[in-house]
């Protein structure tokens, strides 16, 4: 039984679960997280802010045949126990019947096997000495580099670990423990006239190993910021646009969005009813990988959205959203995938409370076979994006318009920064106006993509 003391997380877990059963619930699935987090700003060489945390807490989903609840608490003590799963029950039993909700079939559950290269112990070895003098030695690099950057944002270090436990009445028990370090810099540039740009750059990895030098993040920064110096608008046209790596995958992400099962039955999306059929260019192979490990010369590294099952502990898989063009999956969780009459995906999200959502592991477009240099040596005038602002995406009808800045393309160079601009269009004729794609694939998240370019966007300026 569970004592005051208990601090596994799998037999608290285990404990909750069974006393929900026994409360009346018919079926149920419990949740227990621990974490710890550490973050440092330093800005101008001095510690601004320094924040070392930890959290443990738990989630419980119940069932009274066709009717569900959710409640979650920090509190593990006995007594926080035995209000998690009277209020669970008891929800239970006056929510709405749903004829679609409840726990997969016993006979889907399962996991990966072996190890993802998910957790490093290195991450939490470091001291907190080593993880601000990072932070410093970034920032010093990008303020170091031109005497043009005169001030800073700040550079900054992350880490963090977490353990998952996910039990459930219907046989399923996995855990899985994950673990991440990062660090920036952002710098500000001045020009002759006092008028500022700021940018920045990051290394982000699961082990310390595999963060760069926090010189080489420092410089690239302060390139990042001076290039953006004397930024001006330029005049509304018609023009290929070019997506830079960072904003390509927002661009891409959408395609996943679309995709999504819930917005599908709900008919949000202009994906519905588009199985089969044509989406995009030929060109576009669209893929969302739980499962992905690099092989990373001492070791394997797990992606960062590879987990061995997903929320509802389905074994995680490698989806194709669409291939060469032709939209070939939706992606699920087990509600959504009844409510369309299809197979989950496995791409169930799971926070403590609620109910599972539907998230991507590794999600990205696969690259083409030239360099960035050579797909912007191709444009005769265009515009390479490096930042938007605001959220202009319409997934019910496609419509795209958002905020931008850049660098203007001349006679395949990158000539002058650009900024005060809208860039427009519908991702509909967006995908299938992709003309071209780099081979710069690099995962520096869950979500990558490529440098792309896009033809025909119109560009608001002047």
């Amino acid at each position: 039984m569970l004592t005051e003391t208990t601090t596994d997380l799998r037999q608290i877990a285990q404990e909750v679960l069974g006393r929900a059963l026994k409360a009346g619930a018919t079926d149920a699935e419990a949740v227990a997280y621990e974490g710890e987090e550490f973050s440092t700003l330093v800005r101008l060489g001095q510690v601004e802010m320094l924040t070392e945390s930890g959290s443990r807490a738990i989630g419980l989903r119940v069932f009274n045949g066709l009717r569900a609840a959710s409640t979650s608490s920090s509190d593990l003590s006995r007594e926080g126990l035995d209000k998690l799963v009277e209020g669970a029950v008891a929800l239970a039993k006056i929510t709405s019947e749903d004829p679609f909700v409840g726990l997969p079939e016993a006979g889907e559950f399962g996991q990966l096997d072996g190890d993802l290269g998910l957790y490093f112990e290195d991450v939490n070895e470091q001291p907190p000495s080593e993880r601000i003098e990072v932070a410093r030695r970034c920032e010093a690099a990008a303020l170091g580099y031109d005497t043009r950057i005169q001030n800073s944002g700040g550079g900054d270090f992350d880490t963090a670990t977490s353990h998952k436990v996910m039990v459930n009445s219907r046989g399923f028990a996995g855990e899985f423990r994950r673990s991440y370090c990062g660090f920036s810099a952002a710098p500000i540039a001045h020009d002759e006239h006092g008028k500022m740009q700021r940018n920045y750059w990051y290394s982000s990895s699961r082990t310390v190993r595999g963060l760069a030098s926090p010189e080489e993040i420092g410089v690239i920064a302060a390139q990042r910021a001076l290039r953006r110096l004397g930024a001006k608008p330029v005049k509304t046209q018609r023009a290929p646009v070019v997506f830079s790596p960072e904003i390509a995958r927002g661009i891409m992400g959408n395609i996943f969005e679309a995709a999504n099962g819930d917005a599908i039955y709900r008919h949000a999306s202009f994906f519905a009813e588009m199985l089969g059929e044509r989406v995009a260019g030929e060109n576009i192979t669209v893929i969302d990988d739980g499962t992905m490990v690099f092989d990373r010369g001492e070791s394997k590294v797990g992606g960062f959205g590879t987990t061995p099952f997903d929320g509802e502990g389905l074994p995680t898989r490698r989806t194709v959203l669409v291939e060469k063009g032709v939209l070939k999956n939706y992606v699920t969780n087990t509600y959504t995938a009844r409510k369309l009459g299809i197979a989950s995906t496995g791409n169930a999200s799971r926070g403590l409370a609620g109910n599972p959502g539907i998230g991507a592991g590794n999600f990205y477009l696969e690259p083409g076979a030239i360099s960035q240099e050579e797909l912007i040596g191709e444009v005769k005038q265009g515009l390479y994006v490096t930042e938007t602002m605001g959220f202009g995406v319409n997934l019910v009808t496609g419509d795209y318009s958002q905020g931008a800045s850049g660098l203007w393309i001349e006679n395949g160079e990158l000539a002058f920064p650009v900024e005060e601009i809208t860039i427009a269009g519908n991702l509909k004729d967006m995908y299938r106006n992709i003309s071209a794609i780099a081979n710069d694939l690099v995962f520096r998240s869950a979500s990558a993509s490529p440098t792309i370019r896009v033809e025909g966007m119109t560009i608001a300026g002047l």
